[in-house]
Parts: C-alpha cells; sequence; structure tokens
C-alpha cells in the first residue's frame, strides 16, 4: 500500500532521499517472499488489482495510475531479484562461517555485500537479526569512509581557499535580459587536479548561465585591460555563481566585459524550450500520468526523462514529435513571468516538478498551454526553435522512459544525413525501385538461403553423425567414442552429442573441438551409464579442462569447457577418456 500510493503520488524508487525508503520497502518485502514465501520471480504488482478494488473509489489516483505502479513494481523486483539470490548466498556464508552469535559480523564483510552485490545495510542487518546476530556498524561506516577517501585520492583534487577581492555577497545575474555585462571579479580561487590547473571567479554581475535544473552551464568571454579569459563552464556552488577559466586576468581587480557566446547560448536555448514543448506533448498524447523526471539540454541535443509505463510505439513517438513541430510553427510567443508567488504560480497551472526545491517567489515560463516553472534560458517565440526531431526512446529505469532529440540546425542535419543514406541504400539495392520493396525482396532472398545454409549444416552433421558411429569403441557394458571434430558451433556441437545420446545406447561420449582459435570439450554420458557407474559428466570435465588451461562444468549426463591452451585439447580428451576407462575395467 505504501508502495502503490507513493508510485501514484510521483515518487519512484531510487537511491537517494524519499525514493530510497520506497525501495528498502519493497526489497523487504522481495526478500520475504523469496526467503519465506518461496517466491523466486515477481509478485507483488499482483496485489495492485486487489487494492485499487478496496480503495480506488477513495483515492481515484490508484485507479488512474495502476498501469504504472505495476509496471515500476515488477521492473524494481526484477531487478533487485538478479542480485538477491547472489547476496543471501554470501551472507549464509558468512553465518554459517561465524564463530560465535555473540560476536558481530564484520563491517567489512557487510561493506562487501553492499559495495560488491548491491546488497542494502539494512537487509544485512534484518537477516543476520533473524539468526541472532550484529553487524559492527562502526567498522561498516569506516569501510564506507576509506571508499570515499579512495575516490577523493582517485580524482586527485586540491582546492585553494578563496581570495575575496571586495565583500559583496549578492552577485547579480542580468542573463535573462542580457548577454554582455561590465563586470568584477569579487572573489576567485585555484583548483588543481592531477590532470590540469584551472580557476573559479565569482563575479558582481553577470550575464552567465550556471548550470542548473539540466541545462548546461554558459561559456563565453572575460575582456579587459587588453586581455581576453576564456570561461570554459559555469556552475553554482553554495549558491555563487562559479565561472571556469584556465588563467586569471593579469589584474583581478579590473573591471571587465563579460559576454556570453552567442550561438552556443541560442542553441541552447533552442533545445530547453523544445523540452517544455515536448513535455506539454507527452501529457496530450500519452496521459497527465506524464511527469518530467529529469533532463539534459545543451547546444548540440536534449534528453528527456519522464515517467511512463511502456515503450513508445512509433506511432506515438511520430504523433509527438509531430505536435512539437505544430507548435513550433505557430510560433507562440514566451510569456515570462518572475517572483510569482508560489500559491498565484499555481493557479496559473504552472507545473513544478516532483523533488525540485522551489522557493516563495518563482519564474513561471508559459508557450501557449504548456506552463512550467523554470529558472532555465528559453527563446523569445517557438518559431526560433527551426526543426524538432526524436533521436530515441529507450527505458532506462522501472517506469522512466528518456527521449533524445534535437533541434535547429543539428536537427536539419539529421534529416539530410537520413535522406542521404535512403538514397545511398535505393542505389545499393535496385536503382529506381521503391526502398522498401528492395528491402522486402532483399530480405525474402536471405531468408531462402538461410534455409539453404541450415539444410546444409544439418546434412553436414548427419553424415559426421554417421562417420563417428563407426569409431565407437565397444565394451562390455559401455560404448566409448573419444574423437576431434571439425565444428566450429557450440550449437551444432551440442546437436551432435544428442544425437549420438539418442542412437547409441549405454554412450561414454568425449568430442573435442576448436572454436574461434579456443579449444573446446564436450562430454555426453548416457543416463543409464550414469546410473550404472556413477560417472559424472561435469565433474569429469572440470578435471579435464586443467590440461587446457580451462574450466567447466554441467550435469552428470552433458557438461562442456573451454580453455585457453589449444594444445591442450588431446591431453584433456585423453584425460576424459582415462575417466571412463578407471570404470570399465
Amino acid at each position: 500500500r505504501a508502495i502503490a500510493f507513493s508510485i501514484a503520488d510521483g515518487q519512484l524508487p531510487s537511491n537517494t532521499g524519499a525514493g530510497y525508503v520506497i525501495r528498502r520497502i519493497l526489497r523487504r518485502a522481495v526478500r520475504y517472499g523469496f526467503t519465506f514465501l518461496n517466491r523466486k520471480q515477481s509478485f507483488m504488482a499482483e496485489l495492485v488489482p486487489v487494492l485499487t478494488a478496496e480503495m480506488g473509489e477513495a483515492f481515484p489516483e490508484l485507479i488512474s495510475q495502476s498501469q504504472l505502479i505495476s509496471k515500476v513494481i515488477t521492473e524494481e523486483e526484477n531487478a533487485f531479484l538478479r542480485t538477491l539470490e547472489t547476496g543471501i548466498t554470501r551472507l549464509d556464508e558468512l553465518i554459517a562461517a561465524h564463530p560465535g552469535k555473540e560476536l558481530p559480523v564484520s563491517g567489512k564483510a557487510a561493506f562487501e555485500l553492499y559495495d560488491t552485490f548491491g546488497f542494502p545495510l539494512d537487509l544485512t542487518q534484518l537477516i543476520l537479526s533473524e539468526n541472532g546476530m550484529t553487524v559492527d556498524l562502526h567498522g561498516f561506516h569506516q569501510e564506507m569512509k576509506l571508499q570515499k577517501n579512495r575516490s577523493r585520492k582517485a580524482a586527485g583534487q586540491e582546492t585553494d581557499d578563496w581570495v575575496i577581492l571586495t565583500d559583496n555577497r549578492n552577485p547579480e545575474f542580468v542573463g535573462y535580459d542580457s548577454l554582455t555585462a561590465e563586470s568584477s571579479i569579487i572573489r576567485y580561487r585555484q583548483i588543481k587536479t592531477q590532470k590540469s590547473t584551472f580557476y573559479q571567479l565569482v563575479l558582481d554581475q553577470t550575464p552567465f548561465y550556471a548550470e542548473s535544473g539540466g541545462q548546461v552551464g554558459d561559456t563565453g568571454t572575460l575582456a579587459g585591460n587588453g586581455e581576453i579569459i576564456r570561461i570554459q563552464d559555469t556552475r553554482k556552488e553554495n549558491n555563487l555563481t562559479v565561472h571556469i577559466t584556465d588563467r586569471l586576468p593579469g589584474d583581478p581587480s579590473a573591471t571587465f566585459i563579460s559576454k556570453v557566446d552567442e550561438g552556443q547560448r541560442l542553441d541552447t536555448m533552442r533545445n530547453h524550450s523544445a523540452t517544455h514543448l515536448l513535455h506539454f506533448a507527452l501529457r496530450s498524447m500519452l496521459g497527465t500520468h506524464v511527469e518530467q523526471k529529469g533532463s539534459l539540454v545543451n547546444p548540440e541535443y536534449f534528453r528527456f526523462d519522464f515517467s511512463h509505463f511502456q515503450k513508445l510505439t512509433d506511432e506515438e513517438t511520430e504523433a509527438v514529435e509531430r505536435m512539437v513541430n505544430r507548435l513550433i510553427r505557430e510560433d507562440l510567443s514566451l510569456e515570462e513571468l518572475r517572483g510569482v508567488p508560489m500559491q498565484e504560480a499555481g493557479k496559473l497551472g504552472a507545473m513544478a516538478l516532483f523533488g525540485e526545491k522551489y522557493g516563495d517567489k518563482v519564474r513561471v515560463i508559459r508557450f501557449g498551454e504548456s506552463v512550467e516553472l523554470c529558472g532555465g534560458t528559453h527563446i523569445p517565440s517557438t518559431g526560433r526553435i527551426g526543426l524538432f526531431r526524436i533521436l530515441s526512446e529507450s527505458s532506462i529505469a522501472a517506469g522512466i522512459r528518456r527521449i533524445e532529440g534535437c533541434t535547429g540546425v543539428r536537427a536539419e542535419a539529421e534529416a539530410r544525413s537520413q535522406a542521404k543514406t535512403l538514397r545511398e541504400l535505393s542505389g545499393m539495392l535496385k536503382p529506381g525501385a521503391p526502398l522498401t520493396e528492395s528491402v522486402a525482396t532483399l530480405m525474402e532472398e536471405n531468408h531462402l538461403l538461410r534455409k539453404k545454409v541450415e539444410q546444409y549444416e544439418k546434412e553436414n552433421i548427419r553424415q559426421l553423425k554417421e562417420t563417428l558411429k563407426k569409431e565407437v569403441s565397444v565394451f562390455p557394458n559401455a560404448n566409448l567414442l573419444c574423437t576431434r571434430i571439425p565444428l566450429t558451433d557450440a550449437a551444432q556441437i551440442k546437436d551432435l552429442a544428442y544425437q549420438l545420446k539418442g542412437e547409441i545406447s549405454k554412450l561414454y561420449l568425449v568430442m573435442g573441438a576448436v572454436l574461434d582459435g579456443k579449444p573446446n570439450l564436450t562430454i555426453m554420458i548416457s543416463d543409464e551409464l550414469v546410473a550404472s557407474s556413477g560417472l559424472n559428466a561435469g565433474a569429469i570435465i572440470r578435471e579435464s579442462a586443467r590440461e587446457m588451461q580451462g574450466g567447466g562444468g554441467g550435469q552428470p549426463f552433458f557438461a562442456t569447457a573451454g580453455g585457453k591452451d589449444v594444445n591442450g585439447l588431446d591431453r584433456a580428451m585423453e584425460k576424459a577418456r582415462q575417466a571412463f576407462l578407471s570404470t570399465a575395467k
């Protein structure tokens, strides 16, 4: 119930914040079902219809979001089940090997479960408590600290203290209205990494937009006293707009003209405004359950993550793209409202992004019916976007899809590139004929050729099988066949082994082959021979594979192994043969 209501309210499982609480609740339930109910596959989504039947009338969002809830729960369960069995096995080994219940399990072992197997600490604690045991929490947190220190050392960064030139604690951002400003440096500092040295500057007023809300930071220049300093990036740090440069001005106390790279800013604004239109189109086409879950906006392309329970069909993707381009052609003017009280913004229908923090006063961005709270930079009208293209649509997490796309010149280039590719393919296949017709013909020809190849391979295996049957060595209670074969496909080797087993009674089969330049060993033993002799193909192949610097395994009647040393293949085959002869005497 807690999980379903949370997802319906827009909170998805994650590794941080409230999302992590949901993930922990769900994982505890999955583990309980796995351990005590013997449920080895996802099952909790089966309870969603029961919950909606009981509480859907009072909470209609459960009904409207039921598909999303079921999809998210199922994918989250499946993801955890993939690591759960490995983690539980490792924890069971730790419990069995532990000297006594009065001693806590080491924090290092618990951290290994967490770091290597993705096993949450609270789940480790729960399972240990069920066995009357505890974990060394101090040791766990020490290991966590050591890991963070190792990461920091790997980064190898040294940060100097700020050099404060002016005690200005309220620097001003003017980038919504202008791409240039007269600026003074109010503080700076040097940062050294293993690869480079760079500087961070804070200006009293700046037109540079700092990376925020998915939009990348501006680049540009700082010019003054006859020198030009390149601003490589702009970021937010402790509510300060920090400008990244590779060198300091000769006189940091001088006055400068700060100027944003206009081309990059314009391309970024095109992509950012396009994500607003995309969000509106997705909600219009797919439903109001669609909510933005993340984004990246830069001059080249955009990435937009949103909640949805299934892959978009080609028709849905095309419809969304068409709708966005229609809104672009309508050339909707930007309506920007600054300093709007949060309550008033809600009355305007402005969409707030789940998980984002907003102040009492917010900025509202409107393009026609698209109304959102946003602090980023935007084009003055949608017509300036030019063209909108969706490049891909994929899943990135349970119940979260991702669209990547582009606008403007990049979108035109993508369209030209696709048209060129289609022309080239048309010319290669059948000039003058429709491309789809040519591809269909090619696929049919390919299908017929594949069938012929399969028939040839089957006949080849049949002939090889008949040849091998003549090489069988007959023993009083068994038949032995130990040979090298000219096959180079593992599936064909397995097929041949099963055919021989079906036609030769009490068979002990050893086959050696070379696949992609590496030795391969196969052992097949008839069921009646396994029962009467105690021979075990899996155990025999593990020993034999050592001769070719390899390893493998399998069942008592069938096993395979690979190796590194082709020269050791004959020795491995002989060792497997001797394992049979030792029981046949």
